[in-house]
This record gives C-alpha cells, structure tokens and sequence, in this order.
C-alpha cells in the first residue's frame, strides 16, 4: 500500500505535463495572433488613398478698367468725333468678372458728307473649378462660342474668319459687311483669348451724305490696334494708363461684349437711326446738336 501511493502520484505528474504544453502552445499562438492584428491594424486606411488632382489657380484674378484699356489717342484716332472720350461703361454686378465699355461719334465734314464710327470693348474672366475645370481651359471653349457667335451676325454678309497672330494666346478676326437704313457698314470682331480672360472687340463704321464708305482694311487694321492694347491691359492687371506702346493683345468674349446694348452702346439701328436723322437736317445747328446726342 505505502509504495503504490507515489507510484500513482508520479503517473499523475507525468500525464499532466502535455496538458501544460499544449496550454502553453495556444497561449502563444494567440499572442502571435494579437501582435500581427496590431501591426495590420497601425496602417491607416487614407495613406493607401490617391491623392485627387486639381486644376490650374487662374492667372488673372482681376480685370482693368474697360474705358482705360484703349489709350485715348487710338480711341480719338478711331472715333475722331467720339460723344465721350472716357467712353461708356458697360453695367455689371461683378467688374472682376465681366466689364465693357464703348465710344461712337459721327464726324461731319460738311459738304463731303459724315463719317460714324463705333468702338466696343468686353472682358469676362473665368476662375477655375474643380468640377469645371482650369480658368484657362473654361476661356477657351467660351472663346470659341464668341467667335461662332460673330460669323453668325444677323444680316452679316461676306463673313470671312481669319487667325489673328500676335494678339493674346489665340485670336481671330471676323469681318463682314452690314446694311442699316440704306447704308454699307463695316464691321470687325476680333476675339482673342489671354489666359483665363476672352476679350470680344468690335469696330465698325459707315459714310453719310454722300461720304465714302470706309475701307475693309482700315477698319481691320484699326480693330486689331484696339485688341492689342486692350491684351495688354489684361496682362498689365491694370489700364493702359494714356501710352501708346505696343503691347501683346490679350482679349475677351463676352455676351454683353457682343450685344451692344448690354456693354453700354446701342445697338446698330439705334446708331444708323440717330446718325441718319443727324445728317438729314444737312449740317444746320440742329444737326449739330442732334450729333452730340446720338447713341
């Protein structure tokens, strides 16, 4: 009896040692487990995230004053006879964004007739948007609606577009002739794009009583001077101040530019109406008077 009892407790002791280890075993596991859950756990989900890109800042935050973006020689060169010298400004809820102004005047030179000219200038500025895209990419489709908007003048005949090199980062002029109350105007639109800013400047001009139309060519030639002060306004970030240089062009499109009213003027039976009554009353006081309260 006394020399089974310690057999029997080392049976016992014996069988319990793998319990222990096998205890021991998924102890061990389980602190594996824990530690690789840790590790996998300590990466934080936005690091694997892409960053998402964004647009281009626009280059142009502001405009310049429209009605000192033309030096008042070239506007005095243009519209000899112009009602205001300072022009006209367009009206507008946000001059940052959109502004215009314009110049008319009818220049009589008595027995040889009259000559009417009209000046518009419009700026829009376009800001990037994320959802829209880059100030600059926006400008370029909304340069190309001006110019479709242009050849598609009402009443326009022999409408010709061509690339204007030089003026801002893409222009084009459109020419074409315009019959109002019995006379031949002629027109130019040159829309130019600088950055993120459509510049949309026409200039047009017709003879009364009697005096010769102008030329095709003059008034080319007048509208792209025009559009490369106005470019070079943009790029100044201010006006062009009463200098004369020769400055890159940098233009605008804007609807307001296109609709004379809108960007302070009247429209083109407004002004063949006023000009035509004007030189009826053949150069008398009250011709002279009506001219002064034309457009």
């Amino acid at each position: 009896m006394h020399r089974s009892a310690p057999r029997l407790s080392r049976i016992l002791a014996c069988a319990a040692v793998p319990v222990m280890l096998v205890v021991a075993g998924c102890s061990s596991d389980s602190g594996d487990k824990k530690e690789s859950g840790s590790s996998e756990s300590s990466v934080s989900p936005s690091a694997s995230k892409k960053a998402e890109p964004t647009v281009e800042p626009a280059k142009f935050a502001a405009l310049p004053d429209p009605c000192k973006s033309i030096t008042k020689k070239t506007v005095t060169s243009l519209v000899p006879s112009a009602k205001s010298k300072n022009g006209t400004a367009a009206k507008s809820s946000d001059i940052t964004s959109r502004a215009g102004c314009s110049w008319n005047g009818l220049d009589d030179n008595g027995v040889k007739g009259s000559q009417y000219r009209w000046l518009d200038v419009g700026f829009t500025r376009f800001e990037s948007d994320q959802a829209l895209g880059s100030g600059a990419k926006r400008a370029q489709q909304d340069f190309a609606k001006q110019v479709d908007k242009a050849k598609a003048t009402e009443g326009a005949k022999k409408v010709v577009e061509t690339p204007a090199a030089g003026i801002g980062d893409q222009a084009s002029t459109i020419a074409y002739d315009l019959s109002k109350t019995g006379e031949d105007f002629k027109y130019v639109t040159v829309v130019t794009r600088t950055e993120n800013v459509v510049i949309t400047l026409t200039y047009n001009g017709a003879g009364y009583a009697g005096a010769k139309t102008p030329s095709a060519g003059d008034i080319m030639k007048g509208a792209e001077k025009a559009a490369r002060e106005a470019v070079a306004a943009v790029a100044a970030g201010t006006d062009s101040g009463d200098k004369s240089g020769s400055a890159t062009p940098d233009e605008k499109a804007t609807d307001k530019a296109d609709d004379p009213k809108s960007s302070g003027g009247k429209t083109d039976d407004d002004q063949s109406d006023d000009t035509k009554k004007s030189t009826d009353k053949k150069k008398t006081s009250a011709h002279k008077s009506s001219v002064r309260t034309a457009g």
